[in-house]
Protein backbone atom coordinates (compact mmCIF):
# COMPACT_ATOMS: atom_id res chain seq x y z
CA UNK A 1 0.00 0.00 0.00
CA UNK A 2 1.33 3.44 -0.94
CA UNK A 3 0.28 6.55 1.00
CA UNK A 4 0.94 10.18 0.05
CA UNK A 5 -0.08 13.11 2.28
CA UNK A 6 0.78 16.79 1.90
CA UNK A 7 -0.66 20.00 3.27
CA UNK A 8 0.28 23.68 3.10
CA UNK A 9 -1.18 26.78 4.75
CA UNK A 10 -2.63 29.52 2.59
CA UNK A 11 -0.24 32.04 4.15
CA UNK A 12 2.59 31.52 6.64
CA UNK A 13 1.01 34.11 8.96
CA UNK A 14 -2.04 31.93 9.66
CA UNK A 15 -2.33 28.45 11.10
CA UNK A 16 -3.28 25.75 8.64
CA UNK A 17 -6.93 24.85 9.33
CA UNK A 18 -6.88 21.66 7.21
CA UNK A 19 -6.36 18.25 8.86
CA UNK A 20 -5.53 14.89 7.29
CA UNK A 21 -4.70 11.36 8.37
CA UNK A 22 -4.51 7.82 7.04
CA UNK A 23 -4.78 5.05 9.65
CA UNK A 24 -4.02 1.37 9.13
CA UNK A 25 -4.99 -1.33 11.66
CA UNK A 26 -2.35 -3.49 13.28
CA UNK A 27 -3.65 -6.44 11.28
CA UNK A 28 -2.64 -4.74 8.06
CA UNK A 29 -6.12 -5.33 6.64
CA UNK A 30 -8.10 -2.26 5.62
CA UNK A 31 -7.71 1.37 6.61
CA UNK A 32 -9.24 4.81 6.94
CA UNK A 33 -8.67 8.14 5.21
CA UNK A 34 -9.82 11.40 6.84
CA UNK A 35 -9.43 14.88 5.35
CA UNK A 36 -10.99 17.99 6.88
CA UNK A 37 -11.02 21.59 5.66
CA UNK A 38 -11.67 23.99 8.51
CA UNK A 39 -14.03 26.82 7.59
CA UNK A 40 -12.32 30.17 8.16
CA UNK A 41 -14.83 32.51 9.85
CA UNK A 42 -14.99 36.22 9.04
CA UNK A 43 -13.48 38.62 11.54
CA UNK A 44 -15.58 38.91 14.67
CA UNK A 45 -17.23 36.69 17.22
CA UNK A 46 -17.66 32.97 16.58
CA UNK A 47 -18.87 32.07 20.05
CA UNK A 48 -15.84 29.80 20.59
CA UNK A 49 -12.66 30.42 22.59
CA UNK A 50 -10.70 27.67 20.81
CA UNK A 51 -10.63 28.36 17.08
CA UNK A 52 -10.77 26.28 13.93
CA UNK A 53 -7.42 24.38 14.17
CA UNK A 54 -8.41 23.10 17.62
CA UNK A 55 -11.75 21.98 16.23
CA UNK A 56 -10.37 20.16 13.17
CA UNK A 57 -7.76 18.38 15.30
CA UNK A 58 -10.44 17.21 17.77
CA UNK A 59 -12.90 16.16 15.08
CA UNK A 60 -10.26 14.49 12.93
CA UNK A 61 -8.87 12.51 15.84
CA UNK A 62 -12.33 11.31 16.79
CA UNK A 63 -13.09 10.28 13.20
CA UNK A 64 -9.89 8.24 12.93
CA UNK A 65 -10.47 6.48 16.26
CA UNK A 66 -14.13 5.72 15.67
CA UNK A 67 -13.80 4.60 12.05
CA UNK A 68 -11.25 2.00 13.17
CA UNK A 69 -12.69 0.89 16.50
CA UNK A 70 -16.39 0.95 15.53
CA UNK A 71 -16.54 -0.92 12.26
CA UNK A 72 -20.11 -1.82 13.16
CA UNK A 73 -21.06 1.84 12.67
CA UNK A 74 -21.74 3.16 9.15
CA UNK A 75 -19.74 6.28 8.32
CA UNK A 76 -22.74 8.48 9.03
CA UNK A 77 -22.75 7.04 12.55
CA UNK A 78 -19.00 7.61 12.84
CA UNK A 79 -19.38 11.26 11.83
CA UNK A 80 -22.37 11.78 14.10
CA UNK A 81 -20.55 10.41 17.14
CA UNK A 82 -17.35 12.32 16.31
CA UNK A 83 -19.28 15.60 16.08
CA UNK A 84 -21.01 14.84 19.38
CA UNK A 85 -17.71 14.08 21.12
CA UNK A 86 -16.13 17.25 19.79
CA UNK A 87 -19.11 19.36 20.80
CA UNK A 88 -19.03 17.85 24.29
CA UNK A 89 -15.39 18.88 24.61
CA UNK A 90 -16.25 22.60 24.45
CA UNK A 91 -19.95 23.07 25.08
CA UNK A 92 -19.24 24.24 28.66
CA UNK A 93 -16.97 27.06 27.48
CA UNK A 94 -18.39 28.03 24.08
CA UNK A 95 -21.67 29.02 22.42
CA UNK A 96 -22.23 26.08 20.09
CA UNK A 97 -25.47 27.63 18.82
CA UNK A 98 -23.51 30.44 17.14
CA UNK A 99 -23.82 30.18 13.35
CA UNK A 100 -20.04 30.58 13.01
CA UNK A 101 -19.06 28.06 15.66
CA UNK A 102 -15.96 26.19 14.37
CA UNK A 103 -16.83 23.85 11.52
CA UNK A 104 -15.26 21.87 8.70
CA UNK A 105 -15.85 20.02 5.47
CA UNK A 106 -15.36 16.25 5.70
CA UNK A 107 -14.02 13.51 3.46
CA UNK A 108 -14.03 10.08 5.05
CA UNK A 109 -13.23 6.74 3.41
CA UNK A 110 -12.86 3.29 4.97
CA UNK A 111 -11.88 0.03 3.30
CA UNK A 112 -11.44 -3.59 4.30
CA UNK A 113 -13.53 -5.48 6.78
CA UNK A 114 -15.72 -8.52 6.30
CA UNK A 115 -17.82 -6.95 3.54
CA UNK A 116 -14.82 -6.23 1.32
CA UNK A 117 -16.01 -2.72 0.49
CA UNK A 118 -14.80 0.84 0.27
CA UNK A 119 -17.23 3.07 2.18
CA UNK A 120 -17.17 6.82 1.65
CA UNK A 121 -18.70 10.03 2.97
CA UNK A 122 -18.35 13.61 1.72
CA UNK A 123 -19.80 16.70 3.39
CA UNK A 124 -19.44 20.14 1.77
CA UNK A 125 -16.92 21.20 -0.85
CA UNK A 126 -13.91 18.92 -0.45
CA UNK A 127 -13.45 16.17 -3.05
CA UNK A 128 -13.09 12.39 -2.92
CA UNK A 129 -11.68 10.58 -5.96
CA UNK A 130 -12.16 6.85 -6.56
CA UNK A 131 -9.93 5.26 -9.19
CA UNK A 132 -11.25 1.99 -10.57
CA UNK A 133 -9.17 -0.99 -11.62
CA UNK A 134 -9.31 0.13 -15.29
CA UNK A 135 -8.04 3.64 -14.49
CA UNK A 136 -11.37 5.48 -14.68
CA UNK A 137 -11.80 8.10 -11.95
CA UNK A 138 -15.07 9.10 -10.29
CA UNK A 139 -15.33 12.26 -8.25
CA UNK A 140 -17.66 12.12 -5.25
CA UNK A 141 -18.88 15.66 -4.61
CA UNK A 142 -21.32 17.45 -2.34
CA UNK A 143 -22.21 20.26 -4.73
CA UNK A 144 -24.86 22.09 -2.69
CA UNK A 145 -22.60 25.09 -2.17
CA UNK A 146 -21.83 25.30 -5.90
CA UNK A 147 -25.53 25.23 -6.77
CA UNK A 148 -26.32 28.32 -4.70
CA UNK A 149 -26.56 31.62 -6.60
CA UNK A 150 -23.35 33.61 -6.18
CA UNK A 151 -25.28 36.66 -5.02
CA UNK A 152 -26.64 34.67 -2.07
CA UNK A 153 -23.08 34.31 -0.74
CA UNK A 154 -21.97 37.86 -1.43
CA UNK A 155 -22.11 39.02 2.19
CA UNK A 156 -21.25 37.33 5.45
CA UNK A 157 -24.83 37.78 6.65
CA UNK A 158 -26.34 36.18 3.55
CA UNK A 159 -23.89 33.25 3.74
CA UNK A 160 -24.67 32.78 7.44
CA UNK A 161 -28.37 32.49 6.63
CA UNK A 162 -27.59 29.49 4.38
CA UNK A 163 -25.03 27.81 6.64
CA UNK A 164 -26.34 24.48 7.96
CA UNK A 165 -29.85 25.46 6.90
CA UNK A 166 -32.50 23.97 4.61
CA UNK A 167 -31.92 25.12 1.05
CA UNK A 168 -28.32 26.04 1.89
CA UNK A 169 -25.18 24.04 2.56
CA UNK A 170 -23.96 21.85 5.41
CA UNK A 171 -20.72 21.43 7.33
CA UNK A 172 -19.67 19.45 10.39
CA UNK A 173 -20.07 21.85 13.33
CA UNK A 174 -21.88 21.05 16.61
CA UNK A 175 -25.01 19.17 15.48
CA UNK A 176 -24.52 15.38 15.11
CA UNK A 177 -27.61 15.20 12.86
CA UNK A 178 -25.63 16.83 10.03
CA UNK A 179 -24.16 13.40 9.27
CA UNK A 180 -27.43 12.50 7.57
CA UNK A 181 -26.82 15.34 5.07
CA UNK A 182 -23.59 13.85 3.77
CA UNK A 183 -23.09 12.21 0.38
CA UNK A 184 -22.38 8.54 1.08
CA UNK A 185 -21.92 5.27 -0.74
CA UNK A 186 -20.13 1.93 -1.00
CA UNK A 187 -18.22 0.19 -3.74
CA UNK A 188 -16.61 -3.24 -3.88
CA UNK A 189 -13.00 -3.13 -2.72
CA UNK A 190 -11.88 -5.16 -5.74
CA UNK A 191 -13.15 -2.39 -8.03
CA UNK A 192 -11.02 0.37 -6.44
CA UNK A 193 -7.33 0.80 -7.23
CA UNK A 194 -6.79 4.08 -5.35
CA UNK A 195 -8.59 6.73 -3.33
CA UNK A 196 -7.67 10.41 -3.06
CA UNK A 197 -9.03 13.35 -1.12
CA UNK A 198 -8.52 17.06 -1.80
CA UNK A 199 -9.54 20.17 0.08
CA UNK A 200 -10.72 22.97 -2.19
CA UNK A 201 -7.32 24.64 -2.00
CA UNK A 202 -5.83 21.64 -3.82
CA UNK A 203 -8.75 20.81 -6.12
CA UNK A 204 -8.28 24.22 -7.77
CA UNK A 205 -5.95 22.45 -10.24
CA UNK A 206 -9.10 20.98 -11.79
CA UNK A 207 -12.10 23.07 -10.79
CA UNK A 208 -10.58 26.56 -10.97
CA UNK A 209 -7.64 26.40 -13.38
CA UNK A 210 -8.85 23.49 -15.57
CA UNK A 211 -5.35 22.09 -15.99
CA UNK A 212 -6.78 18.61 -16.39
CA UNK A 213 -9.68 16.39 -15.42
CA UNK A 214 -9.93 14.27 -12.27
CA UNK A 215 -8.18 11.33 -13.92
CA UNK A 216 -5.26 13.60 -14.82
CA UNK A 217 -5.23 14.85 -11.23
CA UNK A 218 -4.88 11.29 -9.93
CA UNK A 219 -2.09 10.84 -12.48
CA UNK A 220 -0.18 13.76 -10.94
CA UNK A 221 -0.69 12.33 -7.46
CA UNK A 222 0.57 8.90 -8.52
CA UNK A 223 3.55 10.03 -10.61
CA UNK A 224 4.69 13.18 -8.78
CA UNK A 225 3.14 13.00 -5.32
CA UNK A 226 0.73 15.02 -3.22
CA UNK A 227 3.15 17.92 -2.60
CA UNK A 228 3.72 18.28 -6.33
CA UNK A 229 -0.01 18.85 -6.91
CA UNK A 230 -0.06 21.59 -4.27
CA UNK A 231 3.08 23.14 -5.79
CA UNK A 232 1.39 23.20 -9.19
CA UNK A 233 -1.63 24.97 -7.72
CA UNK A 234 0.55 27.56 -5.99
CA UNK A 235 2.37 28.28 -9.25
CA UNK A 236 -0.93 28.74 -11.10
CA UNK A 237 -2.25 31.08 -8.40
CA UNK A 238 0.87 33.23 -8.51
CA UNK A 239 0.86 33.34 -12.31
CA UNK A 240 -2.81 34.43 -12.30
CA UNK A 241 -2.03 37.33 -9.96
CA UNK A 242 0.96 38.42 -12.03
CA UNK A 243 -1.03 38.19 -15.25
CA UNK A 244 -4.09 40.13 -14.18
CA UNK A 245 -2.99 42.09 -11.13
CA UNK A 246 -6.50 41.55 -9.72
CA UNK A 247 -7.61 38.55 -7.67
CA UNK A 248 -11.34 38.22 -6.89
CA UNK A 249 -10.84 35.09 -4.83
CA UNK A 250 -8.51 34.18 -1.96
CA UNK A 251 -5.07 34.04 -3.59
CA UNK A 252 -3.83 31.02 -1.64
CA UNK A 253 -6.04 28.76 0.43
CA UNK A 254 -5.00 26.02 2.84
CA UNK A 255 -4.38 23.06 0.54
CA UNK A 256 -4.32 19.37 1.40
CA UNK A 257 -3.98 16.32 -0.85
CA UNK A 258 -4.08 12.67 0.20
CA UNK A 259 -3.54 9.66 -2.06
CA UNK A 260 -3.77 5.99 -1.11
CA UNK A 261 -2.98 3.25 -3.60
CA UNK A 262 -4.78 0.22 -2.23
Amino acid sequence: MRIELATAPGTPERLNEDWASVALPASGQGGTLVVLDGVTPPQGDSGCVHGVPWFTARLGGALVELSGSRRDLPLTGVLSEAVRRTADAHRDTCDLSHVRTPQATVVLARWGGAAGEVEYLVLSDSTLLLESADGAVRAVLDDRLDRLPRESLRTHASADALRNAEGGFFTAAADPAVAQRAVTGRVARRDVRAVAALTDGASRWVDMFAEGDWAACVGVLRKEGAQALIDRVRALETAARQRTGVIRWKLHDDATAAFVEL
